[in-house]
């Protein structure tokens, strides 16, 4: 069974860093293109982040450029979310995803075109 476990979420100040992971198991993440997603209280899941199946394209939403780092590490069967400046505004439940083909598609932030879910991760920033 397919399934993607996130960690690393927690309560930081603004202006700090967390490093979110996200481990996939009993599907082939190597060939899967892979998102971030957050979701705030009352608000809509919205897309963070998207690395290709090789890790060589990333796509970022605006609100998050310049301060997140998606990347993976196939071997580990492992995604990354670094982020770094955070902001109040960051604070929402984390997700990742595998999309089902290898590529970044240009609406990566549609949570319609991924398959897999994890459960989540919080991230807290306090101001």
């Amino acid at each position: 069974q397919a399934q993607v476990v996130e960690s690393g979420g927690g309560l930081v100040q603004a202006g700090g860093s967390l490093r979110l992971s996200c481990i996939g198991s009993g599907l082939s993440f190597d060939d899967y293109a892979m998102g971030w997603f957050r979701q705030a209280p009352g608000k809509r899941r919205e897309g963070v982040s998207c690395i290709s199946s090789s890790g060589r394209s990333t796509k970022y939403a605006d609100s998050v450029k310049g301060r997140f780092t998606i990347s993976r590490d196939n071997a580990k069967n492992t995604l990354y979310l670094q982020m770094d400046s955070l902001k109040p505004e960051d604070t929402a439940m984390y997700y990742c995803a595998t999309d089902p083909r290898p590529y970044c598609s240009a609406y990566f932030d549609d949570p319609g075109k991924y398959n897999v879910w994890g459960q989540g991760t919080q991230v807290t920033v306090s101001s």
